[in-house]
């Protein structure tokens, strides 16, 4: 794990900061990307959205090998279920 290092930023009048490219360069950020801000214990953290996005599917990932479930064996299933989908008739709404 990388070394924790504190840096001092101002919190401008119209509530922006500027991240130092030290900073940008540690989470693999630049311009245009996003982040996702929370406060925890009074913190405030800042994680890259694309972070965020795949720590999600790592959590995705792990819930279906805990559940058994194969990436072939739900792809199998999605198919069915459309083929399914497609054959059902369209019911009017009243």
């Amino acid at each position: 794990m990388a070394e924790e290092k504190a840096t001092d930023v101002v919190l401008r009048p119209k509530r922006q900061i500027t991240l130092p490219k030290e900073v940008c360069e540690e989470l693999g950020i630049g311009p245009g990307d996003r982040l996702e801000l929370s406060v925890e214990s009074s913190t405030l953290v800042a994680k890259p959205k694309k972070a965020a996005a795949l720590e999600a599917l790592r959590e995705i990932r792990d819930a279906f090998k805990r559940s058994g479930i194969t990436e072939d064996e739900l792809q199998k299933t999605g198919r069915r279920l459309r083929r399914e989908a497609a054959k059902e008739p369209d019911v009017a709404q009243s």
